[in-house]
């Protein structure tokens, strides 16, 4: 598929951030009671304020109701993940009933009898508690997303009530696979993506004239050399299994075949001059009918959701009485009345039989629908309505298909020659809805039940146009503008401009990969620039640790962007992660108020990239990037605006990581000469060391449970002598520097020069002294909590 005309895009605005942008408030219902509707995406449909608010902590528990303990246990395990990777803690997970409740903790529960709630409703209450009530455990699933956006946003809800369900049953995200290989992790991301916004349909189109990109038994020598293998689908599956995510397969024919036909040239159609058509497969031989159903029954069995996609579009031959072929077979199949085009209705149909013998149902693309002479295509197979050619999305549901709406403005996202396209999430989110179709086409009414939902589609005609990276940063807002369409709940604020303020707020789910660098005082933190390029390029991109997504400013060299740390802190270190339009001439400044500024580097000869600004100093509160003359004629743009301060802080609480585990004190003994280890990540004490930076720039670490002090045993310059605690004394042997390795630092002691090593990287490994030669379990990186 491909638009055949330029996509909607945001509007260029200049603002001072989006987190200055005004958000007029729009309520679902009267409000009556003082909190206002929270803010999520979708937005909720049903809101009733209450007073005070709901407190998560340490002693939340997720509780399942005793009645649907089984039923619901997924979505409790998949919910306590998500909330493990939003606060580093897992809740403790329990069944019970409403009775057994206490203060913080999130019930969970089915049974409702709200009939209008349907699948995927759910009732939310809010008090000192949280209760989660629905007809289905998609409904319960849901709710617990709800939750989750609310606990990214701060670990108080207000109290209150709501209703909330959605509009559209289909909601997702297609994915151009067959051109461009992405990668299942990329993949598997994108399904716990879809589901914090309360989408639930993944299409994979699996194959287009650039590649075939799924492993393949029955026929091996049409796989492309990138493709997903088929334990990876399996994984992907499963996951979106857990996340409620519908993985939709699709293998497009009779066009865009040019990969399989690749192998299979014997296949490829022929006009009755010779021309040979190389994407589009010849629906005469008996050949194409052996290798599409070997093809069809392979991934019928692999993937078991409901649906299975033909593609069916743009068998695009021009004439079909320039392939008689085509109309012999046709006649000779479907009888004497039939024409051409009635080999390509027959082949849909004949394809639809073998989808319904797997016990699914076939979806198909529009544009081909219509035209033939003896043979209509079966009612039973659902339309997916892109293109405004031939029958009408109305006539689609008066003949008897359920169909859905992909129109490309404004749900299309293309990597075009020049770069990517769209979507039109503007024009989307202020104007468009899930039931207004290509060329402007409606539909009755009583039809708009017939309307399955819409997907966000990216196409990837220049397969290498963007990154993977890239699309995920530019297809963030538009899955957002089709998350609140479809969910079709009354809009917290208007227009597009100020939505663009609740993107920010609500974030990524909190399993999003991070490229947060440990230290990064700017991560997260308030964050407010002299302008922004467009709506989606605002000030809080440069500080969310995501090199997916970038700030840009106007196009004048006075620009500036600002980080508030919270705190006058020493900075000694800034990185500018910078886009192609960088700073030639720019300073970093530090401010204890916001107005006057102290300048601790200029340049006026950067070259962009990456610029890690070390030996800084001075101290303050908020620092910022003042533009002085631009090295492009666009603005200036950052990925990541990161901020540094002393390696060490004196008086810092830190937990000490390697391998994905933290030196620990066993047992959290308090005994003097214990041997300490590494040990699986926790809150407790006996992970934590508070650091003393010493007049000769060596620290001290104490533990914060023991209050003895990390010791090199006997002060040895012996390798594999023990790291130990011991009563806090000032010695040498307690005296640590940082040295640079790679993916950390290694710990080398004062006394010896030799540094810490893990023993292995296994839980319980104890720690020694080794020559620092920087392996990996030399590699620390100092966290602080």
């Amino acid at each position: 598929m491909r638009p055949l005309k330029p996509l909607l895009g945001a509007l260029a605005l200049v603002v001072a951030s989006a987190a200055t942008v005004s958000v007029t408030v729009v309520p679902a219902t009267a409000q009556t009671t003082s909190n206002p509707r929270p803010q999520t995406i979708p937005a909720l449909q049903e809101w009733t304020g209450g007073t005070g608010s709901f407190s998560y902590s340490s002693a939340t528990r997720i509780v399942r109701s005793t009645a649907q303990a089984t039923t619901l246990a997924t979505t409790s395990q998949v919910f306590a993940d998500d909330l493990r990777a939003l606060t580093g803690r897992a809740p403790a997970e329990t069944t019970g009933t409403p009775a057994d409740l206490r203060a913080g903790d999130i019930y969970l529960a089915l049974g409702s009898t709200d009939t209008a709630l349907g699948t995927e409703g759910y009732a939310l209450s809010v008090t000192d508690r949280i209760s989660i009530t629905a007809r289905d455990d998609k409904g319960a699933f849901y709710g617990t997303r709800t939750v989750l956006q609310l606990l990214k946003q701060s670990n108080s809800i207000p109290q209150g009530t709501a209703r909330d369900w959605p509009l559209k049953p289909e909601r997702g995200l297609m994915i151009d696979a067959g051109r461009k290989y992405f990668t299942a992790q990329w993949l598997k991301d994108h399904v716990k993506e879809l589901a914090y916004l309360k989408l639930n349909y993944l299409h994979l189109h699996l194959n287009d004239h650039q590649g075939f990109r799924i492993e393949s038994t029955s026929h091996p020598e049409v796989v492309s050399a990138d493709h997903l293998t088929k334990a990876e689908v399996r994984d992907l599956i499963a996951l979106a299994a857990k996340y409620k995510i519908i993985v939709v397969p699709e293998i497009d024919a009779p066009g865009h075949l040019t990969q399989v036909l690749n192998a299979h040239p014997e296949l490829r159609l022929v006009s009755k001059t010779g021309a040979v058509q190389n994407g589009n497969i010849d629906l005469s031989k008996p050949g194409t009918y052996t290798l599409l159903r070997d093809l069809y029954q392979e991934y019928l069995a692999l993937f078991p959701g409901p649906y299975f996609h033909i593609g069916a579009d743009e068998y695009q031959i021009g004439n079909y009485s320039d392939f008689p072929q085509l109309e012999t077979y046709a006649k000779a199949t479907y009888g004497a009345n039939a024409i051409g085009k009635d080999a390509y209705l027959g082949f849909i149909n004949w394809a639809n039989d073998i989808v319904r013998a797997a016990g699914k149902t076939t979806r198909a693309w529009n544009d081909g629908i219509g035209g033939g002479s003896a043979v209509t295509v079966n009612p039973n197979v659902i339309l997916e309505f892109w293109y405004n050619y031939g029958q009408s999305p109305q006539a689609l549901i008066d003949g008897g298909h359920l169909i859905s709406n992909e129109s490309w403005d404004p749900t299309y996202y293309v990597l075009y020659q020049g770069g990517p396209g769209g979507p039109g999430s503007q024009w989307g989110y202020d104007t468009w809805t899930p039931d207004l179709f290509q060329g402007s086409q409606t539909i009755s009414e009583a039809s708009k039940a017939k309307n399955l939902g819409t997907k966000l589609h990216v196409w990837c005609d220049n397969p290498d146009a963007a990154t993977q990276d890239r699309i995920a940063s530019d297809i963030r807002d538009g899955l957002r503008m089709v998350a609140q369409q479809t969910w079709g709940s009354p809009k917290l604020t208007t227009p597009w401009s100020n939505f663009i303020s609740v993107i920010a707020t609500i974030g990524r789910n909190p399993a999003w990969p991070s490229t947060v660098q440990e230290g990064n005082l700017a991560a997260g933190n308030p964050v407010t620039a002299s302008s922004i390029e467009t709506p989606s390029l605002v000030a809080a991109n440069a500080v969310d640790s995501e090199l997916s997504t970038r700030w840009s400013s106007g196009y004048s060299d006075n620009q500036w962007i600002t980080v508030d740390l919270g705190a006058a802190v020493p900075i000694e270190r800034v990185k500018l992660r910078w886009e192609s339009a960088y700073g030639k001439g720019y300073q970093i400044q530090v401010s204890n108020d916001n107005a006057t500024w102290t300048t601790s580097y200029t340049t006026t000869a950067g070259d962009g990239g990456i610029d890690d600004l070390t030996g800084l100093t001075g101290t303050g509160r908020y620092v910022r990037m003042q533009g002085i003359a631009r090295g492009t004629t666009y603005g200036y743009s950052l990925y990541e605006f990161e901020v540094y301060g002393p390696a060490i802080q004196s008086g810092a609480t830190y937990q000490i990581k390697n391998s994905g585990l933290a030196i620990d004190v066993p047992a959290s003994s308090t005994t003097a000469g214990t041997q300490l280890t590494v040990y699986s990540p926790h809150s407790g004490a006996n992970q934590r060391f508070v650091a003393t930076v010493n007049s000769d720039n060596t620290f001290t670490l104490k533990n914060v449970n023991s209050g003895l002090c990390v010791d090199l045993n006997g002060s040895s310059n012996a390798a594999g002598a023990a790291i130990i605690q011991y009563g806090c004394s000032g010695n040498t042997n307690q005296k640590w520097k940082l040295a640079a390795v790679a993916g950390g630092n290694a710990l080398v002691s004062a006394a010896s020069g030799q540094a810490i090593t893990a023993a292995s990287a296994t839980s319980g490994a104890l720690l020694v002294q080794q020559p620092n030669t920087g392996t990996a379990l030399q590699s620390w990186t100092l966290t602080k909590v």
